[in-house]
């Protein structure tokens, strides 16, 4: 597997996440297995073909700073099939959605009890030979600076800094490793 970021989703018990993930028509890479006292893990792949982790709390929580410059702050699924997707991870998790009911709307915001957790859109033709897959958003507080000093440092600028209204300037980047991420400047209301 090339180098990339993973994006890892909350479950009460891996075991019970990966076998419902089977039965919704998502395919188990690997069985839940025990990372030390941290925690148990499952990497799973979507019936549209997003891979992610199933992550069971034991000692060690998740994330302690979100939605904070230098921290994570959005999944974003982008895949080839969204109206699979959309049944897929609301039948798995119980997640809402702001967007149309089929998953064919341009975007589709993921909720949880009412609040946005992450989004999903279908993979353009323009972007090439692009497969499914969860990018993980990073909040910077200057998008263009923190582009910038990305290249100075060896990355590569995939989408350079480019606006989204009424949301902020986003950039995607690939860094020295080939892995992809990308950094967002919110400007919000």
């Amino acid at each position: 597997m090339p180098p990339h970021w993973k994006i890892y989703l909350s479950v009460a018990n891996a075991g019970d996440a990966a076998a419902k993930a089977k039965s919704l028509g998502g395919n188990v890479l690997m069985e839940p297995f025990d990372v030390f006292d941290a925690g148990r893990i499952a990497a799973i792949q979507d019936p549209s073909g997003g891979v992610f982790c199933a992550w069971e709390t034991k000692t060690h929580p998740g994330f302690g700073l979100v939605d904070e410059p230098g921290a994570f702050c959005w999944g974003e699924l982008n895949t080839n099939d969204t109206g699979k997707a959309l049944t897929f991870y609301r039948q798995m998790f119980n997640w809402g959605i702001r967007g149309k009911e089929d998953g064919s709307s341009e975007y589709t915001e993921f909720t949880a009890d009412g609040q946005s957790i992450g989004g999903m859109m279908a993979i353009k033709k323009e972007w090439g030979e692009v497969p499914p897959h969860w990018l993980a958003y990073y909040q910077v507080s200057d998008c263009d600076g923190m582009a910038a000093k990305a290249k100075d440092l060896g990355a590569t600028l995939m989408v350079p800094g480019t606006d989204i209204p009424g949301t902020g300037r986003f950039a995607i980047i690939r860094d020295p490793q080939g892995a992809v991420f990308a950094i967002i400047e919110l400007r919000l209301g």
